[in-house]
């Protein structure tokens, strides 16, 4: 796997229309690390997210990306959604085959997808339809998917928050171990600040709209010798909570009282 790329935003704003979503964002997504975007509801997570991974271009300001994108490496900035969007008419190798198909040989592309199915623990369920797995396992293939392509950069927009509590957890850890495996720079986007502190290395707490760099938080443990109740992680966690609380009210009241 690639050591990552690194991201850096310079005064990164966007707007759709008169409404401003994004304001004067600087921050650094370094090379192998995890960086965590969290803020209340509304704040312009998932759309600073596309701006880094070039699916929206930003209204001013840039993004650089540095460094080296390994040679096997087929698409450097890759998405996770929490649909799992997978094809219920191939196979879970056929579905973590597709972004392989027509770049690799048939040689390569069966030594990739075996590859990635035991990173993810998926080789017994290789032949299986979409239809017959768990959410959890579904997801599974699609986190398979996208480190097949051997990503410089993987991006995450909240992966786990369609699942229920029990699955989460166990996938959370899951993830902390592919991570620490792929060595890939990952920014992840969620509202749970118990994933935020299992994962994050960086911890980027957005304003409420329009959303702006209001703190960075930095971690620095390896994430395998995290739990989710140690005590200097929730005393993060309670620190996330109270730079977010004020903000996620407010949007709370916005919504109720948004015009319908």
């Amino acid at each position: 796997m690639s050591d990552g790329l690194r991201l850096v935003l310079s005064g990164v704003c966007h707007a759709y229309r008169d409404l401003s979503v994004l304001q004067d964002i600087e921050l650094v997504a370094e090379p192998g690390e995890v960086l965590v975007l969290v803020g209340p509801s509304g704040c312009g997570k998932s759309t600073l997210l596309g701006i880094m991974g070039g699916m929206l271009s930003p209204s001013a300001g840039t993004v650089r990306v540095e460094g080296a994108v390994a040679e096997d490496c087929l698409n450097p900035l890759t998405y996770v959604f929490q649909d799992f969007a997978l094809l219920p008419w191939r196979s879970v190798a056929g579905n973590v085959s597709l972004a392989l198909e027509q770049r690799l040989s048939r040689a390569d592309r069966d030594a990739r997808v075996s590859e990635v199915l035991t990173l993810t623990g998926l080789t017994e369920f290789a032949h299986a339809w979409p239809r017959q797995l768990s959410g959890g396992m579904r997801q599974r293939v699609g986190i398979a998917r996208a480190l097949a392509v051997r990503p410089a950069c993987l991006l995450m927009d909240e992966p786990l928050s369609a699942l229920d509590a029990q699955t989460r957890d166990l996938l959370l850890e899951e993830f902390v171990a592919l991570i620490e495996r792929a060595r890939t720079t990952t920014v992840y986007v969620t509202h749970n600040l118990t994933e935020a502190v299992r994962l994050g290395q960086q911890i980027v707490v957005l304003s409420r709209r329009p959303g702006r760099v209001r703190e960075v938080v930095r971690i620095d443990r390896p994430l395998a010798g995290r739990s989710a109740t140690d005590r200097d992680l929730l005393q993060v966690e309670t620190a996330l909570w109270r730079l977010i609380r004020d903000d996620a009210a407010a949007a709370e009241r916005e919504i109720e009282h948004a015009p319908h």
